[in-house]
């Protein structure tokens, strides 16, 4: 394995580091007050091609592997992970299902706007009843005519309010089961489609979440997405593959975390000397240290397996839940070590350690990753 990166990729982690220093810091505390991100500074996103992350080139956008994906995002997690969460979403569950299983006509109509950032994504899977067991669903679709009608809601979806396109599933046979679900590309002008509320969070301010209302939804026959019934397999495998890329973000705030925690620890003085010199800061330091480079190991070990083409289900879920416990720790750490400051909300500190928090639970509870991690190593086993 060689995670040596191509040129290009380094001399865009370096216009990212310098984008963030210039444009993403400077407002980040003006967004987690407003809980907004300024159209201009998404304008600017744009401009720098980073909604295309994950689209082909031949549909406009920057075709760019597993690898080279986790090495931006590692970058882009440096930041108020409220911006980045939009970003991620609409890189990852927002876009990957069309990518992957859209037909050429479908890539064609969609891809291309959604490389440039004039269309949105985000994905609609959980529903009030259908949450971790997520082939509960109860939002149905009924084929009339050359078109299905869906009825139904859906809850916690990222990018909800600003979204364009819809990753949606829904019930089109219910005696099949988990085999009787089917994907669609939606629409956010389709009749019967529409936005809920703003949900108020804990944090990842700027990102919002919305509620999705289905009455009598109209979508054509031609926006199924991928082979009718694979909607709960399509699903799966779109959670899977974004999981690397949600965990090197995590590794780029917790790199974030640890450089400010080093710089405080050296600078800050208690009892006459610098608290660096307190060897439980020195040990939380490294146990920081630690974790950020085993975890950064894993993630471009399993970023490799991925562009290799190999199963990454369990190693997938390996990673997320790694890198959303280690996120916690050093989080936690970094409070600790701020003492009095690192609670107080005019500084960063404790927005990452709030931010932190939904890692354990979005796209894939920590249960759930164990789940699927004990059930492959059983697979494994029976051969």
């Amino acid at each position: 394995m060689n995670f040596e990166l191509p040129e290009e990729i380094v001399q865009m982690k370096r216009t990212i580091r310098e984008f963030i220093d210039n444009e993403v810091e400077p407002l980040a505390m003006q967004i987690e007050e407003n809980d907004q991100v300024p159209d201009t500074l998404l304008e600017k996103s744009k401009e720098l091609g980073l909604f295309g992350l994950s689209i082909p080139e031949e549909y406009g956008g920057m075709g760019l592997n597993m690898v080279g994906k986790c090495a931006l995002f590692e970058e882009l997690g440096k930041t108020i992970n409220g911006y980045t969460t939009i970003l991620g979403a609409h890189n990852g569950i927002g876009s990957v299902g069309i990518v992957e299983f859209a037909n050429e006509e479908q890539k064609q109509r969609y891809l291309p706007k959604m490389a440039s950032g004039e269309y949105i994504g985000a994905f609609a899977l959980t529903e009030p009843e259908a949450g971790s067991n997520a082939a509960n669903l109860k939002t149905t679709a009924v084929k009339k005519g050359d078109r299905y009608i869906i009825n139904g809601q859906k809850i916690y979806i990222t990018n909800a309010p600003i979204a364009d396109v819809f990753t949606v599933m829904a019930v089109t046979d219910k005696s099949q089961g988990a085999k009787g679900i089917t994907s669609f590309i939606v629409e956010k002008n389709f009749p019967g489609f529409h936005v809920g509320s703003i949900e108020k969070k804990m944090g990842l301010h700027g990102s919002h979440t919305a509620q999705l209302y289905f009455e009598d939804l109209e979508v054509p026959e031609e926006n199924v997405l991928g082979v009718p019934g694979q909607g709960y397999v399509n699903a799966l495998k779109i959670l899977a593959n974004g999981r690397a890329g949600l965990a090197a973000r995590c590794l780029g705030s917790c790199q974030y975390l640890l450089d400010k925690s080093l710089a405080y620890a050296i600078q800050r003085e208690q009892f006459g000397k610098p608290i660096f010199e307190q060897q439980i800061i020195q040990h939380y330091l490294a146990e920081m240290a630690l974790d950020i480079e085993t975890l950064r190991s894993f993630i471009y070990r399993v970023a490799w397996m991925t562009d290799q083409g190999m199963n990454v289900i369990k190693e997938a879920a390996m990673v997320k839940l790694y890198g959303s416990e280690v996120y916690n720790r050093v989080a936690d750490k970094a409070v600790q070590i701020h003492g009095g400051i690192g609670y107080i909300a005019e500084y960063p500190i404790e927005r990452f350690y709030r931010d932190a928090r939904i890692t354990r639970i979005y796209e894939g509870t920590s249960e759930i990753q164990k789940n699927i991690i004990a059930s492959r190593l059983k697979k494994e086993y029976e051969g």
